[in-house]
Protein backbone atom coordinates (compact mmCIF):
# COMPACT_ATOMS: atom_id res chain seq x y z
CA UNK A 1 0.00 0.00 0.00
CA UNK A 2 2.49 2.42 1.13
CA UNK A 3 5.68 2.97 -1.20
CA UNK A 4 7.41 5.95 0.63
CA UNK A 5 7.48 8.89 2.67
CA UNK A 6 7.71 12.70 1.57
CA UNK A 7 8.73 15.33 3.78
CA UNK A 8 8.97 18.84 3.13
CA UNK A 9 11.49 21.54 4.65
CA UNK A 10 10.00 25.05 4.26
CA UNK A 11 12.97 27.51 3.46
CA UNK A 12 13.01 31.63 2.98
CA UNK A 13 16.00 30.68 0.89
CA UNK A 14 14.82 27.79 -0.80
CA UNK A 15 17.28 27.50 -4.05
CA UNK A 16 20.64 27.70 -1.39
CA UNK A 17 18.99 24.73 1.05
CA UNK A 18 18.30 22.52 -1.95
CA UNK A 19 21.92 23.43 -2.99
CA UNK A 20 22.98 22.45 0.62
CA UNK A 21 20.86 19.48 0.11
CA UNK A 22 22.54 18.65 -3.26
CA UNK A 23 26.17 19.37 -3.00
CA UNK A 24 27.21 19.04 0.35
CA UNK A 25 24.86 16.20 1.84
CA UNK A 26 25.14 14.84 -1.25
CA UNK A 27 21.41 13.61 -1.40
CA UNK A 28 20.57 12.06 -4.53
CA UNK A 29 17.67 14.39 -6.58
CA UNK A 30 15.52 14.42 -9.28
CA UNK A 31 14.20 17.69 -11.08
CA UNK A 32 9.85 17.79 -10.72
CA UNK A 33 10.56 21.16 -13.19
CA UNK A 34 11.25 24.70 -13.03
CA UNK A 35 14.40 23.97 -10.49
CA UNK A 36 12.07 22.19 -7.92
CA UNK A 37 14.33 19.35 -6.72
CA UNK A 38 12.78 16.28 -5.08
CA UNK A 39 15.19 14.36 -2.75
CA UNK A 40 16.22 10.71 -2.57
CA UNK A 41 16.68 10.18 1.48
CA UNK A 42 18.01 6.97 2.98
CA UNK A 43 14.96 4.26 4.61
CA UNK A 44 13.01 6.32 7.46
CA UNK A 45 10.95 5.46 10.45
CA UNK A 46 8.00 7.59 12.08
CA UNK A 47 7.37 7.99 15.54
CA UNK A 48 4.05 9.12 17.31
CA UNK A 49 4.74 10.97 20.65
CA UNK A 50 2.39 12.69 22.95
CA UNK A 51 1.37 16.29 22.96
CA UNK A 52 -0.35 19.03 24.43
CA UNK A 53 -1.45 19.40 20.61
CA UNK A 54 -2.03 18.09 16.82
CA UNK A 55 -0.37 19.09 13.87
CA UNK A 56 3.30 19.98 15.42
CA UNK A 57 5.76 17.49 13.14
CA UNK A 58 9.52 17.40 13.70
CA UNK A 59 11.86 15.94 10.83
CA UNK A 60 14.99 14.66 11.59
CA UNK A 61 18.04 12.76 9.57
CA UNK A 62 19.82 9.90 11.20
CA UNK A 63 23.44 8.61 10.64
CA UNK A 64 25.68 6.20 12.04
CA UNK A 65 28.30 8.75 13.83
CA UNK A 66 27.59 11.63 14.86
CA UNK A 67 31.52 12.78 15.23
CA UNK A 68 32.03 11.65 11.69
CA UNK A 69 29.31 13.54 11.00
CA UNK A 70 30.08 17.02 12.69
CA UNK A 71 33.91 16.15 11.34
CA UNK A 72 32.70 16.01 7.25
CA UNK A 73 30.32 19.17 8.02
CA UNK A 74 33.51 21.28 9.30
CA UNK A 75 35.86 20.24 6.36
CA UNK A 76 32.38 21.54 4.42
CA UNK A 77 32.62 24.47 6.34
CA UNK A 78 29.36 24.20 7.65
CA UNK A 79 29.13 24.25 11.50
CA UNK A 80 26.76 22.31 13.76
CA UNK A 81 25.46 22.38 17.50
CA UNK A 82 26.60 20.98 19.94
CA UNK A 83 26.28 17.13 20.48
CA UNK A 84 23.71 16.36 22.91
CA UNK A 85 23.36 12.84 24.54
CA UNK A 86 19.38 13.01 24.38
CA UNK A 87 19.02 8.75 25.77
CA UNK A 88 17.41 7.70 22.54
CA UNK A 89 20.17 9.10 20.66
CA UNK A 90 23.49 11.87 20.06
CA UNK A 91 21.76 15.14 18.18
CA UNK A 92 23.18 18.07 16.49
CA UNK A 93 21.65 20.47 14.75
CA UNK A 94 23.17 21.64 11.15
CA UNK A 95 21.90 25.90 10.54
CA UNK A 96 20.61 25.29 6.72
CA UNK A 97 21.92 28.33 4.35
CA UNK A 98 18.37 29.57 4.53
CA UNK A 99 18.45 30.18 8.48
CA UNK A 100 16.40 26.77 9.35
CA UNK A 101 17.44 24.20 11.43
CA UNK A 102 17.84 20.40 11.26
CA UNK A 103 18.76 17.75 13.43
CA UNK A 104 21.32 15.08 12.33
CA UNK A 105 21.36 12.26 15.03
CA UNK A 106 22.81 8.83 15.73
CA UNK A 107 20.16 6.26 17.02
CA UNK A 108 20.88 5.05 20.19
CA UNK A 109 17.52 3.07 20.46
CA UNK A 110 15.68 0.14 19.07
CA UNK A 111 15.67 0.31 14.84
CA UNK A 112 12.40 -1.01 12.79
CA UNK A 113 13.45 -3.01 9.74
CA UNK A 114 12.95 -0.72 6.72
CA UNK A 115 10.27 -1.30 4.28
CA UNK A 116 10.99 -2.56 0.99
CA UNK A 117 10.05 -0.07 -1.64
CA UNK A 118 8.13 -0.25 -4.88
CA UNK A 119 4.89 -1.11 -6.83
CA UNK A 120 2.12 -2.23 -4.41
CA UNK A 121 1.08 -5.55 -4.46
CA UNK A 122 -2.32 -6.10 -6.28
CA UNK A 123 -3.45 -7.65 -2.80
CA UNK A 124 -2.70 -4.37 -1.35
CA UNK A 125 -4.75 -1.89 -3.99
CA UNK A 126 -7.57 -4.54 -5.20
CA UNK A 127 -8.82 -3.87 -8.30
CA UNK A 128 -6.28 -0.47 -9.51
CA UNK A 129 -4.00 -0.39 -12.31
CA UNK A 130 -1.79 2.08 -12.76
CA UNK A 131 -2.15 4.40 -16.15
CA UNK A 132 0.96 3.23 -17.45
CA UNK A 133 -0.29 -0.82 -17.40
CA UNK A 134 -2.80 -2.61 -18.88
CA UNK A 135 -3.97 -6.58 -19.34
CA UNK A 136 -3.53 -8.52 -22.24
CA UNK A 137 -4.65 -12.58 -23.00
CA UNK A 138 -1.53 -14.29 -24.10
CA UNK A 139 -1.70 -17.35 -27.34
CA UNK A 140 -2.25 -19.60 -23.97
CA UNK A 141 -5.08 -17.84 -22.72
CA UNK A 142 -3.28 -16.62 -19.37
CA UNK A 143 -3.71 -12.71 -18.64
CA UNK A 144 -0.43 -10.91 -18.55
CA UNK A 145 0.48 -7.74 -17.59
CA UNK A 146 2.05 -5.22 -19.69
CA UNK A 147 3.93 -1.88 -20.28
CA UNK A 148 2.33 0.79 -22.37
Amino acid sequence: MLVGTHSIIYSRKPEADRAFLRDVLRLPSADAGEGWLIFGLPPGEVAVHPAEENDVHEFYLMCQDIEAFVAAMAQAGVACGEVMNRGWGLLTQVTLPGGGKLGVYEPRHARPRAMKAGRPSRRSSPGRRGPASKRRTTSRGLRKRTRR
